[in-house]
Protein backbone atom coordinates (compact mmCIF):
# COMPACT_ATOMS: atom_id res chain seq x y z
CA UNK A 1 0.00 0.00 0.00
CA UNK A 2 1.25 3.49 -0.80
CA UNK A 3 2.34 5.79 2.02
CA UNK A 4 -0.41 8.19 3.05
CA UNK A 5 0.09 11.92 2.62
CA UNK A 6 -0.10 13.57 6.06
CA UNK A 7 -2.11 16.69 5.22
CA UNK A 8 -3.22 19.45 7.58
CA UNK A 9 -6.72 20.92 7.40
CA UNK A 10 -9.17 23.50 8.74
CA UNK A 11 -12.98 23.43 8.53
CA UNK A 12 -14.85 26.71 7.96
CA UNK A 13 -18.50 27.63 8.32
CA UNK A 14 -21.44 26.40 10.35
CA UNK A 15 -24.33 25.06 8.26
CA UNK A 16 -22.68 25.29 4.82
CA UNK A 17 -19.13 24.16 5.52
CA UNK A 18 -15.98 23.71 3.49
CA UNK A 19 -12.67 22.09 4.41
CA UNK A 20 -9.35 23.73 3.53
CA UNK A 21 -6.52 21.23 3.12
CA UNK A 22 -2.92 22.41 3.46
CA UNK A 23 -0.40 20.57 1.31
CA UNK A 24 3.38 20.52 1.65
CA UNK A 25 5.39 20.34 -1.59
CA UNK A 26 4.47 17.13 -3.51
CA UNK A 27 1.68 16.26 -1.06
CA UNK A 28 -1.72 15.61 -2.62
CA UNK A 29 -5.41 15.21 -1.84
CA UNK A 30 -7.98 13.23 -3.80
CA UNK A 31 -11.66 14.14 -4.27
CA UNK A 32 -14.72 13.39 -6.35
CA UNK A 33 -14.95 15.40 -9.56
CA UNK A 34 -16.70 18.73 -8.98
CA UNK A 35 -15.96 19.01 -5.27
CA UNK A 36 -13.21 21.64 -5.41
CA UNK A 37 -14.01 25.15 -4.15
CA UNK A 38 -10.67 26.96 -4.65
CA UNK A 39 -6.95 26.25 -4.77
CA UNK A 40 -3.70 28.20 -4.56
CA UNK A 41 -1.47 28.79 -7.53
CA UNK A 42 1.06 25.98 -7.66
CA UNK A 43 -1.44 23.17 -7.13
CA UNK A 44 -1.94 21.01 -10.20
CA UNK A 45 -5.06 18.98 -10.95
CA UNK A 46 -4.92 15.55 -12.52
CA UNK A 47 -7.86 13.32 -13.44
CA UNK A 48 -7.11 9.70 -12.64
CA UNK A 49 -8.67 6.30 -13.26
CA UNK A 50 -10.17 4.97 -10.00
CA UNK A 51 -9.13 6.46 -6.65
CA UNK A 52 -5.36 6.63 -7.16
CA UNK A 53 -4.51 4.19 -4.37
CA UNK A 54 -3.58 1.32 -6.74
CA UNK A 55 -0.74 2.97 -8.65
CA UNK A 56 1.64 0.06 -8.11
CA UNK A 57 -0.80 -2.64 -9.24
CA UNK A 58 -0.90 -1.68 -12.91
CA UNK A 59 -3.83 -1.26 -15.25
CA UNK A 60 -5.72 -4.33 -14.00
CA UNK A 61 -5.72 -3.03 -10.44
CA UNK A 62 -6.93 0.37 -11.60
CA UNK A 63 -9.65 -1.28 -13.68
CA UNK A 64 -10.89 -3.24 -10.65
CA UNK A 65 -10.98 -0.02 -8.65
CA UNK A 66 -13.06 1.63 -11.36
CA UNK A 67 -15.49 -1.32 -11.37
CA UNK A 68 -16.00 -0.91 -7.64
CA UNK A 69 -16.73 2.80 -8.05
CA UNK A 70 -19.27 2.14 -10.80
CA UNK A 71 -21.16 -0.23 -8.49
CA UNK A 72 -21.60 2.61 -5.98
CA UNK A 73 -22.91 4.93 -8.69
CA UNK A 74 -19.80 7.12 -8.73
CA UNK A 75 -17.74 8.35 -11.65
CA UNK A 76 -14.94 6.21 -13.09
CA UNK A 77 -12.56 9.10 -12.42
CA UNK A 78 -11.35 11.09 -9.46
CA UNK A 79 -9.26 14.25 -9.24
CA UNK A 80 -5.87 14.55 -7.55
CA UNK A 81 -4.72 17.95 -6.31
CA UNK A 82 -0.95 17.97 -5.85
CA UNK A 83 1.28 20.78 -4.61
CA UNK A 84 3.91 21.21 -7.33
CA UNK A 85 4.94 24.64 -6.11
CA UNK A 86 7.29 26.02 -3.44
CA UNK A 87 6.07 26.16 0.15
CA UNK A 88 2.68 25.21 1.55
CA UNK A 89 -0.38 25.50 -0.68
CA UNK A 90 -4.09 25.21 0.08
CA UNK A 91 -7.03 23.61 -1.69
CA UNK A 92 -10.63 23.70 -0.41
CA UNK A 93 -13.62 21.41 -0.93
CA UNK A 94 -17.21 22.50 -0.30
CA UNK A 95 -20.04 20.48 1.22
CA UNK A 96 -22.79 19.65 -1.32
CA UNK A 97 -25.71 20.71 0.93
CA UNK A 98 -26.28 22.00 4.51
CA UNK A 99 -24.65 19.84 7.17
CA UNK A 100 -21.34 19.05 8.82
CA UNK A 101 -17.99 17.86 7.51
CA UNK A 102 -16.54 15.02 9.59
CA UNK A 103 -12.73 14.65 9.68
CA UNK A 104 -11.72 11.04 10.39
CA UNK A 105 -8.10 9.95 10.85
CA UNK A 106 -8.36 6.36 9.69
CA UNK A 107 -5.35 5.16 11.71
CA UNK A 108 -7.17 6.18 14.92
CA UNK A 109 -10.21 3.97 14.21
CA UNK A 110 -8.46 0.85 12.96
CA UNK A 111 -7.69 1.91 9.39
CA UNK A 112 -11.15 1.39 7.92
CA UNK A 113 -14.51 3.15 7.72
CA UNK A 114 -17.82 2.12 6.11
CA UNK A 115 -19.74 5.12 4.74
CA UNK A 116 -22.83 5.94 2.71
CA UNK A 117 -21.87 6.16 -0.96
CA UNK A 118 -22.74 9.87 -1.24
CA UNK A 119 -21.00 11.03 1.95
CA UNK A 120 -17.34 10.96 0.82
CA UNK A 121 -15.92 14.46 0.21
CA UNK A 122 -12.12 14.17 -0.04
CA UNK A 123 -9.10 12.44 1.51
CA UNK A 124 -5.34 12.43 1.68
CA UNK A 125 -3.90 10.75 -1.39
CA UNK A 126 -3.31 7.07 -0.72
CA UNK A 127 -6.64 6.42 0.98
CA UNK A 128 -8.45 3.59 -0.84
CA UNK A 129 -12.09 4.26 -1.74
CA UNK A 130 -13.79 0.95 -2.55
CA UNK A 131 -17.11 -0.76 -1.89
CA UNK A 132 -18.50 -2.66 1.07
CA UNK A 133 -21.15 -5.32 0.39
CA UNK A 134 -23.45 -6.43 3.19
CA UNK A 135 -24.37 -10.07 2.60
CA UNK A 136 -27.27 -10.14 5.06
CA UNK A 137 -30.55 -10.91 3.29
CA UNK A 138 -32.43 -8.03 4.92
CA UNK A 139 -29.92 -5.46 3.74
CA UNK A 140 -29.71 -7.01 0.29
CA UNK A 141 -33.44 -6.91 -0.35
CA UNK A 142 -34.60 -3.82 1.51
CA UNK A 143 -31.57 -1.74 2.41
CA UNK A 144 -31.97 1.03 -0.15
CA UNK A 145 -29.06 3.39 0.56
CA UNK A 146 -27.49 0.84 2.86
CA UNK A 147 -26.99 -2.09 0.48
CA UNK A 148 -23.83 -0.92 -1.32
CA UNK A 149 -21.66 1.38 0.77
CA UNK A 150 -18.17 2.82 0.42
CA UNK A 151 -15.17 1.36 2.22
CA UNK A 152 -12.43 3.86 3.08
CA UNK A 153 -9.10 2.23 3.98
CA UNK A 154 -5.71 3.64 4.93
CA UNK A 155 -4.03 5.52 7.75
CA UNK A 156 -4.55 9.15 6.66
CA UNK A 157 -7.26 11.80 6.88
CA UNK A 158 -10.62 11.27 5.19
CA UNK A 159 -13.47 13.79 5.13
CA UNK A 160 -17.11 12.78 4.90
CA UNK A 161 -20.28 14.89 4.91
CA UNK A 162 -23.40 14.54 7.07
CA UNK A 163 -26.61 16.38 6.21
CA UNK A 164 -28.24 18.58 8.85
CA UNK A 165 -27.01 17.96 12.40
CA UNK A 166 -24.33 15.36 13.09
CA UNK A 167 -24.76 12.76 15.83
CA UNK A 168 -21.82 10.60 16.89
CA UNK A 169 -22.20 7.65 19.24
CA UNK A 170 -19.97 4.87 20.56
CA UNK A 171 -21.93 1.62 20.89
CA UNK A 172 -20.94 -0.89 23.56
CA UNK A 173 -20.69 -4.62 22.87
CA UNK A 174 -24.17 -5.85 21.93
CA UNK A 175 -25.76 -2.40 22.18
CA UNK A 176 -28.36 -1.86 19.43
CA UNK A 177 -29.48 1.38 17.80
CA UNK A 178 -32.44 1.50 15.39
CA UNK A 179 -32.13 4.19 12.73
CA UNK A 180 -33.90 5.41 9.60
CA UNK A 181 -31.88 3.91 6.75
CA UNK A 182 -31.08 7.28 5.20
CA UNK A 183 -29.77 8.72 8.47
CA UNK A 184 -26.78 6.36 8.64
CA UNK A 185 -23.64 8.23 7.53
CA UNK A 186 -20.78 5.96 8.54
CA UNK A 187 -19.67 3.34 11.05
CA UNK A 188 -16.65 1.26 12.00
CA UNK A 189 -16.50 -2.23 10.45
CA UNK A 190 -16.87 -3.77 13.93
CA UNK A 191 -20.49 -2.53 13.94
CA UNK A 192 -23.02 -5.04 12.60
CA UNK A 193 -25.45 -3.43 10.13
CA UNK A 194 -28.79 -4.96 9.13
CA UNK A 195 -32.27 -3.95 7.92
CA UNK A 196 -35.39 -4.96 9.85
CA UNK A 197 -39.10 -4.79 9.14
CA UNK A 198 -41.08 -2.28 11.22
CA UNK A 199 -43.26 -5.14 12.47
CA UNK A 200 -46.73 -3.62 12.63
CA UNK A 201 -48.63 -3.21 9.38
CA UNK A 202 -50.48 -0.11 10.65
CA UNK A 203 -47.20 1.56 11.56
CA UNK A 204 -45.73 0.56 8.22
CA UNK A 205 -48.64 1.95 6.20
CA UNK A 206 -49.60 5.05 8.16
CA UNK A 207 -46.63 5.91 10.37
CA UNK A 208 -44.76 7.82 7.69
CA UNK A 209 -41.42 6.20 8.59
CA UNK A 210 -41.35 3.51 5.90
CA UNK A 211 -41.48 -0.27 6.08
CA UNK A 212 -37.91 -0.88 7.26
CA UNK A 213 -35.27 0.59 9.54
CA UNK A 214 -31.58 -0.04 10.04
CA UNK A 215 -30.18 -1.74 13.12
CA UNK A 216 -26.63 -0.99 14.24
CA UNK A 217 -25.18 -3.37 16.81
CA UNK A 218 -21.97 -2.57 18.70
CA UNK A 219 -19.21 -2.48 19.47
CA UNK A 220 -17.99 0.51 17.49
CA UNK A 221 -18.54 4.15 16.59
CA UNK A 222 -21.40 5.33 14.37
CA UNK A 223 -22.12 8.68 12.74
CA UNK A 224 -25.72 9.71 11.96
CA UNK A 225 -27.28 12.66 10.10
CA UNK A 226 -30.57 14.42 10.78
CA UNK A 227 -31.11 15.44 7.14
CA UNK A 228 -30.51 12.73 4.51
CA UNK A 229 -30.19 14.04 0.96
CA UNK A 230 -33.12 11.85 -0.12
CA UNK A 231 -35.38 13.44 2.51
CA UNK A 232 -34.31 16.95 1.48
CA UNK A 233 -34.93 16.15 -2.19
CA UNK A 234 -38.40 14.75 -1.44
CA UNK A 235 -39.39 17.94 0.39
CA UNK A 236 -38.10 20.13 -2.44
CA UNK A 237 -39.97 18.12 -5.07
CA UNK A 238 -43.15 18.17 -2.97
CA UNK A 239 -42.95 21.94 -2.47
CA UNK A 240 -42.20 22.59 -6.13
CA UNK A 241 -45.58 21.09 -7.09
CA UNK A 242 -47.32 23.87 -5.19
CA UNK A 243 -45.05 26.54 -6.66
CA UNK A 244 -45.75 25.33 -10.20
CA UNK A 245 -49.46 25.36 -9.41
CA UNK A 246 -49.34 29.03 -8.43
CA UNK A 247 -49.83 28.45 -4.71
CA UNK A 248 -49.97 31.30 -2.24
CA UNK A 249 -48.11 32.12 0.96
CA UNK A 250 -49.98 29.55 3.04
CA UNK A 251 -49.22 26.55 0.77
CA UNK A 252 -47.38 24.66 3.46
CA UNK A 253 -50.05 25.12 6.11
CA UNK A 254 -53.52 23.77 6.83
CA UNK A 255 -54.93 27.13 5.70
CA UNK A 256 -53.28 26.71 2.31
CA UNK A 257 -54.81 23.28 1.81
CA UNK A 258 -58.26 24.53 2.85
CA UNK A 259 -57.94 27.47 0.45
CA UNK A 260 -57.23 25.14 -2.46
CA UNK A 261 -60.32 23.08 -1.62
CA UNK A 262 -62.52 26.20 -1.50
CA UNK A 263 -61.03 27.45 -4.77
CA UNK A 264 -61.81 24.14 -6.45
CA UNK A 265 -58.14 23.19 -6.95
CA UNK A 266 -58.70 19.72 -5.44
Amino acid sequence: MNAMHEVDYKIYGDDMQFVEVELDPMEAAVAEAGGMMFMDDGIEMETIFGDGSQQNSGFLGALMGVGKRLLTGESMFMTVFQNRGVGKKRVAFGAPYPGKIIPVHLSEIGGELIAQKDSFLCAAKGVSIGIAFNRKIGVGLFGGEGFIMQRLQGDGWAFIHAGGTLYQRDLAMGEVLRVDTGCVVAFQPTVSFDIQYVGKIKSALFGGEGLFFATLRGPGRVWLQSLPLSRLADRIVSSSKYVQGGGGREEGSLLGGLGRVLDGDN
